[in-house]
């Protein structure tokens, strides 16, 4: 018999350790964080104990996970408020700027909008056809160290110190807008980092925008 046999056998005949307990007791193996032998029961105990460590701390950091995503959730529930009760474009645009910077700490952030219904100093200078393009793009925000297409020219003097970038795109029936943001910090926008609450946000932005937008 092979090890991978007797695994098997003892799984198939949980009672042989019921039936063999005197020789189970007898059975010494090699300490797992020593040179000793202990007895197998001691052994199932420090795997126990060791399965209970791994336990706590993956619980440990579920909850670490569950008290972030609960401000973030409440930094996005104060940005739906400030967007959905704005008065007007203008306040749309500087409730979105405003609640991005001051509450979600990025310090960079710039709202274009190429709508038919936008107007024409509602966002600060046209985006180019490359940036339009590039936003009609995005199936998801993107997350990155580089500024895409002709984008580095929305942010003006701070372009050059800037080293992550999110973008997420505005959409009604077709892209009418993009939502830019960046940093200083490389590791404060990230490809792999998740971007479900960038979506909800640009969903909500996109919703509020159009109000002013599009005739009722």
């Amino acid at each position: 018999m092979n090890p991978s046999d007797v695994a098997a056998y003892l799984k198939e005949h949980p009672d042989f350790f019921e039936n063999y307990a005197d020789v189970v007791a007898d059975v010494m193996i090699p300490h797992p964080h020593g040179g000793r032998a202990i007895s197998i029961s001691e052994r199932q105990i420090l795997t126990l104990r060791d399965r209970a460590k791994q336990l706590e701390a993956k619980m440990g950091e579920l909850i670490q996970f569950g008290e972030e995503n609960d401000v973030i959730s409440e930094k996005v529930h104060r940005l739906t408020l400030a967007l959905v009760t704005a008065r007007d474009l203008p306040a749309l645009m500087h409730a979105a700027a405003f609640n991005l910077r001051e509450d979600f700490a990025v310090p960079h952030v710039e709202l274009r909008l190429w709508h038919p219904g936008a107007p024409a100093d509602s966002s600060g200078p046209l985006a180019s056809e490359a940036t339009q393009a590039f936003a009609g793009s995005l199936s998801h925000p993107h997350c990155g160290p580089l500024a895409m297409a002709d984008t580095a020219g929305l942010f003006g003097e701070a372009a050059p110190l800037l080293k992550s970038f999110a973008y997420v795109a505005l959409r009604g029936k077709e892209t009418f807008g993009l939502l830019a943001l960046a940093s200083e910090d490389a590791q404060r926008f990230y490809p792999e980092m998740g971007t479900l609450y960038l979506t909800r946000i640009g969903e909500t932005a996109a919703a509020c925008l159009l109000r002013f937008l599009e005739p009722a």
